[in-house]
């Protein structure tokens, strides 16, 4: 409702802005200049924006050539220091994906998601404090996979309605806050910046090689997909009128492989302490250990081995409308609504083995910290877990912006815009089974279990398997149905506002409100029996399906080694689901809740004003300065509905699942208001080099789960404790002062070089903590005098198979204890719950401070170079970041450390002429920290260096008709994520490369 009633209050706008107009005395329509552009849609390369000197020189757009000379005039010519890529023609954008554009410019990096650019690190500083314009319009974030963050997804957009993109690194007063590292406006096609019939199709198909790379129950049935799009943009009665229509839609089949310690690394420990698992020089189990840390090292050992297989489809569908209405030489108005759905459905498989930290046998790296090259659990009774999972989920985003624009030029000298928009993003479970899932099964037959880290690859062995015996035979065991709903609005006012005065100077000033909305909420509906739901015999052999895995490994160094457990089962998930779901006489529990347990609500409201004034001085060397000012205040309100736990309940040997009731809200509010300077200067130091100064201060606010409101805890707890979250609404934004340096020097019609030097200080930092806390005083049964009575007739402590069975056996029926039976390994079943006397159970709570200062600084060095009338050139660039404040592999608990920080290259080499192009693309990025968590606690998670490279061709049959064939990661590379060392390996990913083949035909 409040959707609808915000898109009549924009037709409104609109229509009373042109009645408006219609009114206007005679003498306003004689008004000297003609109306410039929006800045919900900036003027086109040659048009006057009426923003002084940030107009773009005027460009004949017709290929990649000439798409780099604009590009280079946008640099040339605009205020600070600002990057932009600009499309060769209409509905034709250099990239299908607008991060992979995004990172061929200095000082921008990507992050990946499913092969495909999704976030961007702009400098040093991640995805979360870069601003997203659509527009000129602050856009709202929603990503089930980001927990709330504020970076954009830059997969939701296709490229064929994209104009320009365009990167500005430094700060104005003009500016909307929120982009440290840099803010993005993307900008879209309008009718007015290109007058007359403008109109295309294209068609493209799309063969992704990692879908061929897949197991048979998680591979699509076909790896080549379809690609369409069009546009069509025209202006009636004397260009007074307009009307623009892109639409696209595309899919995607496509696969990755993964090997990863997904629950992380326990510890680090140092060698001389006993709480670790290893044992102390002479103590039993000693002997079999090689190279033992020192007794000043640190040492961390996996929590588990998983290896999981992913099947993924993608279908993206983007349209845009706009009209654009000029009743007056001195006013245009422009309406336009934005619609964009990613829908994707992923099916998964994997195998894995959980570490207890028992008996064992291991061989290490030397110096601190130390890694395992080998470990080996010892587990002579051959009745631990082989865990074998799947998943089939499928989720839907969709973003909505319906917004109103008008410029009103009264004189020559003072000019008024209006923008107003309400815009939308909402991301949810497109699947009866939730948004996410896990159905696991195992075959309780699992050895001595051996894990080898030497090489890229993690080769897991294992010894004993039997998937033949009755008694030994897959079985399902737990299971989790997720289902997560997150959606964001803004409601944003602009009133801007620009006077000439005297002859080279301009005063502009403006309001801003914004209303931002954001709503995250989520429910699982979980199993914990993972000693088995019900029991082999339940489920025929014919659902699981024998599979070997090196293959799906093959570019990976390692996989080939012959002491790999090679042999593991797939299944269909809804064929299983329904077995276990008749087999257990629970169905209800085999889908995802239709409620939400947990939803936080966070309100953000925001008033800003501000002033600039620009100059130009007439000296002997040219010089421009803009001076400014820009109040911000916002005011933050957080609502949560969170569920009361009420207790513990040890059900199966590893996982004590939490007992929840009843849900129940809190409200937390914050506030905070900034006055932030800027100064920018550039000198012309000869007509073809200019030396460019800035100095400002920028904020960029907290993520949205950092100051959701309440206390979240994780469902599992472990022996050690359990887990948890809360946010802070009462965080303050991240304060940057920067200082921005940058020669340029255009030596030809399509040639520059430019060397650039930044700084940032940052202060207020939003650090991860961590503390210990009891909440709702959960008493746990480890530790407990049963546990402890256990221990005293022969248990060892890491031994929680026989706690159990002497607990459940002695004590059934008393204080908690429920034994309800015997598993397939002739273990006791059932639950034990804590009780009054018990200890009471100790959580980590991850949450959000204020406490923490950094600062960074860099260099970007960029050159561009044709050679001559040959038709080929190169594009190139590296950035180079630097921060003292980094992780210390070897320093325990939490840290701050700034993430994302890298170096960065682009190597771009084209050929063109008046038939065929030609695009080779390199980029690089350096080794950075992405986390300092993982899923074991405080561990940092470091990226390793990455290279790809990605090639166009392209042949232009006549004027109206082009081909194009393309290549993405040609050379199959493959992605690797460690933890303190190379051999703390966190996850290495292979997917593969994807090549296009399309036809465009203008009308």
């Amino acid at each position: 409702m409040h959707y609808l009633n915000s898109r009549q209050k924009l037709m409104t706008l609109a229509v009373a802005g042109a009645c408006a107009a219609a009114a206007l005395p005679a003498a306003a329509q004689q008004a000297d200049a003609a109306a410039p552009p929006p800045a919900g849609a900036p003027a086109p390369a040659g048009s006057d924006s009426g923003n002084g000197s940030g107009a773009v020189p005027s460009v004949v757009v017709t290929g990649l050539r000439a798409a780099l000379l604009s590009s280079m005039n946008l640099k040339r010519n605009s205020d600070g220091i600002v990057d932009g890529i600009v499309a060769e023609d209409i509905g034709k954008f250099p990239d299908t994906n607008l991060a992979e554009s995004l990172q061929r410019i200095s000082g921008v990096s990507i992050d990946r998601s499913i092969g495909e650019g999704s976030k961007i690190t702009v400098r040093g500083v991640g995805p979360d404090f870069n601003m997203v314009l659509l527009n000129g319009r602050q856009m709202p974030t929603s990503n089930l996979g980001d927990l709330n963050g504020r970076a954009f997804d830059f997969a939701n957009l296709a490229s064929e309605a994209i104009s320009q993109l365009q990167v500005y690194k430094t700060s104005r007063a003009e500016t909307a806050t929120g982009g440290i590292g840099a803010t993005v406006n993307v900008m879209t096609a309008r009718p007015f910046d290109r007058p007359g019939l403008h109109a295309s199709v294209g068609a493209k198909g799309v063969y992704d090689r990692s879908n061929d790379n897949l197991p048979g129950d998680v591979k699509a049935s076909r790896s080549a997909t379809p690609e369409v799009s069009g546009l069509y943009s025209n202006t009636f009665a004397d260009n007074t009128f307009g009307v623009a229509l892109t639409g696209s839609y595309q899919e995607r089949n496509l696969g990755y492989n993964t090997a990863a310690v997904s629950n992380g690394w326990k510890g680090p420990y140092l060698g001389s302490s006993t709480a670790g698992p290893l044992p102390q020089p002479g103590a039993p189990g000693s002997e079999r250990i090689t190279n033992r840390p020192g007794p000043n090292d640190l040492y961390s050992l996996p929590q588990n081995l998983n290896y999981n297989f992913n099947g993924v489809k993608r279908q993206r569908t983007n349209a845009q409308l706009t009209l654009q209405y000029k009743p007056a030489e001195t006013l245009t108005t422009t309406l336009d609504y934005t619609y964009s759905e990613n829908k994707i459905q992923t099916r998964r498989n994997d195998i894995s083995a959980w570490f207890n930290f028992g008996d064992s046998t291991s061989s290490w790296t030397g110096g601190s910290p130390s890694s395992p090259l080998s470990y080996t659990e010892i587990l002579p009774a051959a009745n631990s877990d082989i865990a074998m999972g799947a998943a089939d989920f499928a989720t839907k985003t969709q973003n909505k912006s319906l917004g109103f624009n008008a410029v009103w030029k009264p004189s020559s000298d003072l000019r008024f815009e209006l923008d107003t928009h309400h815009s939308s993003a909402t991301s949810g479970a497109d699947s009866p089974f939730g948004s996410s899932n896990t159905l696991a099964t195992a075959s309780f037959s699992r050895g001595n279990t051996t894990v080898d880290f030497s090489k890229d690859f993690p080769v897991l062995s294992i010894q004993g398997a039997d998937f033949v015996s009755d008694a030994k035979r897959q079985q399902v065991t737990g299971s989790v149905f997720t289902n997560q709903y997150m959606r964001g609005e803004v409601e944003q006012h602009q009133l801007k506002g620009a006077w000439k005065l005297l002859e080279a100077s301009e005063l502009k000033f403006g309001v801003n409100y914004a209303k931002v909305d954001n709503r995250s909420a989520f429910s699982n509906n979980q199993r914990d029996t993972w000693g088995g739901a019900t029991k082999p015999s339940d489920y025929p052999s014919s659902v699981w399906h024998q599979q070997s895995l090196r293959q799906y490994f093959d570019q990976i160094d390692g996989s080939g080694n012959p002491a790999l457990f090679n042999q593991f089962y797939t299944f269909n998930f809804d064929q299983v689901r329904k077995l276990a779901a008749a087999a257990s006489g629970l169905p209800a529990m085999y889908l995802p809740k239709t409620t939400f347990d947990n939803d936080a609500r966070t309100g953000e409201k925001s008033k800003a004003a501000f002033v600039q004034f620009n100059t130009d001085w007439d000296t002997p060397m040219p010089i421009r300065t803009a001076i400014g000012v820009r109040y911000e205040k916002t005011d933050v309100v957080s609502t949560a509905l969170v569920p009361a736990a009420t207790g513990i309940d040890w059900g199966s040997q590893n996982e004590l699942p939490i007992i929840f009731g009843n849900p129940t809200f809190t409200t937390l509010s914050g506030s905070y208001h900034h006055l932030l300077p800027s100064f920018d200067s550039d000198i012309e130091l000869t007509p073809n080099q200019k030396l460019r100064f800035s100095l400002g201060e920028t904020i960029g606010r907290p993520r949205y789960d950092q100051i959701q409101g309440g206390q979240t805890l994780d469902r599992l707890v472990r022996v050690d404790g359990g887990t948890g979250s809360q946010g802070n609404p009462a965080l303050k934004p991240v304060k940057s002062k920067n200082l921005d340096l940058s020669y340029e020097w255009y030596y030809g019609k399509q040639n520059f070089f430019s060397l650039g030097y930044f700084r940032k200080n940052l202060d207020n930092y939003a650090g991860q903590t961590q503390f210990d806390a009891t909440p709702f005083n959960l008493h746990t049964p480890v530790g407990g005098a049963f546990w402890n009575e256990a221990l005293a007739n022969g248990c060892g402590k890491a031994d929680t198979t026989c706690i159990r069975n002497f607990i459940l056996r002695k004590y059934n029926g008393q204080s908690g204890v429920t034994m309800t039976g015997t598993d397939a390994s002739g273990n006791a079943t059932g639950s034990i719950v804590g009780q009054p006397g018990d200890p009471v159970a100790h959580f980590r709570i991850n949450s959000f401070s204020n406490q923490k200062k950094a600062s960074l600084d860099g260099l970007e060095v960029n050159l561009q170079h044709m050679f001559g009338d040959s038709g080929f050139g190169v594009s190139t660039n590296y950035t180079y970041v630097n921060s003292g404040l980094k992780y210390d592999d070897n320093k325990v608990g939490e840290q701050f450390a700034l993430v994302g920080l890298s170096n960065s290259a682009n190597v771009v080499g084209i050929y063109e002429d008046k038939k065929f192009n030609a695009r080779l693309a390199y980029n690089w990025r350096g080794k950075f920290l992405s986390s300092t968590f993982d899923g074991a606690g405080p561990n940092p998670q470091y990226v390793e260096a990455y290279g790809q490279v990605d090639i166009s061709l392209g042949y232009q049959f006549n004027e109206r008709l082009s081909f194009q064939l393309e290549g993405i990661n040609i050379t199959n590379e493959i992605q690797r994520v460690h933890s303190r060392t190379r051999q703390q390996l966190e996850s290495v990913t292979q997917a593969g490369p994807r090549y296009m083949i399309g036809a465009r035909y203008k009308f």
